[in-house]
């Protein structure tokens, strides 16, 4: 089955990224990164762009916790 739909490329705050259909209103907590093409086409993008899976709420609690650590060593 071919799939002919349009997709766009979003994340939320956490900088987690999914795809999504363009002809519909994007969920509540998810805006548009700007890519849009076919479902292929987007997954690709965002192979390319989301390279650390983390949360970022995550990510920046570590790099807190390293400076805290690097500050007392």
């Amino acid at each position: 089955m071919t799939d002919n739909r349009s997709y766009r490329v979003v994340l939320n705050d956490e900088e987690q990224y999914s795809v999504w259909w363009t002809d519909r209103d994007l969920p509540a907590g998810w805006r548009a990164e700007g890519t849009e093409g076919t479902r292929d086409e987007c997954l690709a993008r965002i192979d390319e762009i989301w390279t650390d899976m983390r949360p970022l709420s995550l990510r920046q609690r570590m790099e807190s916790q390293a400076m805290e650590s690097q500050a007392t060593a």
